[in-house]
């Protein structure tokens, strides 16, 4: 019988071993040797991670702190650096939603 923690041990490392997961390494590396794009960068995550906290307790962000994120996402996405890490992330967020739907489809013969 398959072990599934083992499946899913392998399946994490066949993920770091990605050519997108080693995308996104590699594009945090360049942001990293530049102190600026560092800066903008963790200034946005930390806004969006107080956004999604909020969120998460149920109260939501109110239109102008929304439109605030936005605007800075906006203008942080013309650095050529963050902008290629936000695609490099967008492409390993991809590749685990596809994942995702494989692992949940696999199951859904149980709930018809």
């Amino acid at each position: 019988m398959t072990n599934v923690y083992d499946r899913a041990h392998e399946l994490a490392r066949a993920l770091q071993d990605s050519a997108e997961a080693k995308a996104v390494e590699q594009a945090m590396k360049v942001i990293e040797t530049d102190p600026e794009s560092k800066r903008m960068l963790d200034d946005f995550r930390q806004r969006q991670g107080e956004l999604q906290q909020m969120m998460m307790t149920g109260a939501m962000p109110d239109q102008a702190e929304m439109e605030k994120l936005e605007q800075i996402y906006q203008v942080i996405s013309m650095n050529t650096s963050i902008a290629q890490l936000f695609e490099a992330e967008r492409l390993l967020a991809q590749v685990i939603q596809d994942v995702n739907k494989i692992v949940t489809d696999s199951l859904s013969h149980l709930y018809q």
